[in-house]
């Protein structure tokens, strides 16, 4: 039985960033639903914080029958792993995603890396670039939205991106998990080795937890940029459940 692919994007995203990936799936005859986590896209309703997030996503699980391979995009990762452990999960498969432990958030897993890696700072990352709110959210100008997490699509590509993320409520990247789903599923990272917005370098680390790892010569969005080698990964695991 073909599973069906659940698409959960990253922060300051939506559902939209899956519209050149979905497609492939179609093709493939792989069902798939991309969501847009609460407030995100073309969500109306509020923000929430991880724990909603990862609710909305079990909600999503509970609608679907057969097996689910559950993909987390970035911030995502984090999602995957508090939901993942949904029965309808078969496999996990994060991007560039954070696949953090019970005791970590996204914060604390890039300042440990950057602290037990001796990073020295060279260019402005995300943290450097993002616009605070008094609200509680953050944006992303167009410049870093094309700088750190398009850096290798086309101009097109960067505009049609920048034109179309939005807020992101900052407290989800101080919570950690309440499940770790990847100790409990079978999982595939995949390394986007030409990511300025997650280091590869943390990637690496964050992908040793994982059952499998596949590195694509790809920047943080290969959705968008190269969804015909981001396809094929994702067909597999459907077709193979």
């Amino acid at each position: 039985m073909t599973a069906t692919v659940v698409l959960v994007h990253g922060a300051w995203h939506g559902a939209w960033c899956w519209d050149r990936l979905v497609p492939l799936l179609d093709r493939a005859g792989v069902p798939s639903v991309a969501l847009d986590l609460p407030g995100h896209g073309d969500d109306a309703g509020p923000f929430t914080d991880l724990y909603g997030d990862a609710d909305a996503v079990r909600a999503v699980l509970d609608g679907i029958d057969g097996p689910v391979v559950l993909v987390g995009h970035s911030y995502g990762g984090i999602v995957i792993t508090d939901a993942g452990a949904h029965p309808a999960v078969g496999h996990l498969v994060y991007i560039a995603a954070f696949a953090v432990d019970a005791h970590e958030s996204a914060m604390r897993a890039v300042a440990d890396e950057a602290a037990n890696a001796g990073v020295v700072h060279v260019r402005p990352g995300l943290g450097d670039m993002m616009v605070l709110h008094d609200n509680g959210t953050s944006t992303l100008p167009a410049q870093a939205v094309a700088d750190l997490l398009y850096n290798d699509c086309d101009l097109a590509t960067q505009a049609w991106a920048a034109a179309r993320v939005g807020p992101h409520p900052m407290v989800t990247f101080t919570q950690s998990p309440r499940e770790v789903a990847w100790r409990e599923r079978p999982s595939t990272y995949v390394v986007c080795d030409k990511d300025r917005g997650v280091p590869p370098s943390l990637q690496q680390i964050l992908a040793a937890r994982c059952t499998a790892v596949i590195t694509l010569p790809t920047d943080h969005s290969p959705f968008a940029g190269r969804p015909d080698l981001l396809a094929p990964i994702l067909i597999e695991l459907a077709t193979s459940q």
